[in-house]
């Protein structure tokens, strides 16, 4: 493995000024909207009702949440150091990347406890190819002084968190599960957050950008929707190289049962939407996404 090359610090001068007031806005949202898993969810209000087929199906798509988050456990702090090191960087970054690792946390915490709720958190994928194409190590990219840190708002913070949030509102919506209605309704509304930072960054730094910086952003967007998106990463029925027949069969069980999830066609349908209208909103500000090809899915 190759060492990450890093920018070296240049802290001073230490600029602490709030200059976008819409990013300020999210983190004093944030922190007004502070909550504890133990106590502001109604754990006691579990109904077990399910089947166990469906609870065992819930089981798998709560543990891969889980996998998931993790992931933002280690990348929050790494682009919060980034932000940091990088000299003339906006501080209303930095204050809502601190908070919002925090959030993760208790997502975390949720999706690891209503799995087991459901009958027992599954520690890893059982075929072991998923964990290359879970595993994203995005902690290392945020960290990588040779790829654009706008580049990588433009693709994790607004791209990949705005289809997230999307998914989220989706499964939301099919939760009849008291306890699982709790936990993505308070999910929902952190991801709301996280993905509009990403937009209202990327935003702001895109006046800035000349069509060079505009075309390499594009390029990232677009390699990220077919190495990662593409691969399963979000949704697993979109692999083409991994069977994700298992993952499939759970999540329409556990999407037929309320237990807070969606069915494979469901969450294509929100995906190509998704795509089309980041595709429009990029527009907007010079970016020109072209569509991309998916061997099932065809031109999205």
């Amino acid at each position: 493995m190759q060492a990450t090359p890093i920018l070296v610090e240049r802290r001073f001068p230490l600029e602490l000024k709030r200059s976008i007031v819409s990013i300020r806005e999210l983190y004093e949202i944030s922190k007004a909207s502070r909550w504890t898993p133990a106590k502001d969810i109604a754990w006691d209000s579990f109904d077990p009702g399910a089947s166990e087929a469906a609870r065992n199906a819930a089981r798998l798509v709560w543990s891969r949440r889980a996998w998931l988050e993790y992931t933002g456990l280690a990348e929050t702090p790494a682009l919060l150091i980034r932000f940091c090191l990088e000299l003339d960087r906006e501080s209303d970054p930095k204050y809502f990347l601190a908070v919002r690792n925090t959030e993760e946390a208790w997502h975390l915490e949720c999706f690891h406890r209503y799995a087991k709720a459901l009958g027992g958190y599954i520690n890893a994928p059982s075929d072991k190819r998923w964990e290359a194409v879970l595993n994203r190590t995005l902690y290392r990219d945020a960290l990588d002084a040779t790829q654009s840190l706008d580049g990588y708002v433009a693709v994790h913070c607004a791209i990949e968190d705005g289809i997230e949030l999307a998914l989220y509102q989706l499964y939301a919506g099919n939760a009849r599960e008291p306890v699982a209605a709790q936990i993505l309704a308070r999910a929902v509304a952190a991801k709301e957050r996280h993905a509009s930072f990403g937009w209202l960054y990327l935003q702001e730094r895109a006046a800035r950008m000349d069509d060079a910086a505009k075309a390499a952003i594009v390029s990232q967007i677009e390699s990220w929707l077919t190495h990662v998106a593409f691969a399963g990463y979000q949704i697993p029925s979109l692999s083409t190289e991994i069977d994700a027949g298992d993952y499939e069969a759970a999540a329409t069980l556990a999407a037929e049962a309320g237990l807070g999830a969606a069915t494979p066609a469901q969450e294509q349908q929100t995906f190509r939407q998704c795509v089309q209208d980041a595709r429009t909103r990029l527009a907007q500000w010079g970016f020109a996404l072209p569509t991309v090809r998916h061997p099932v899915l065809g031109e999205v």
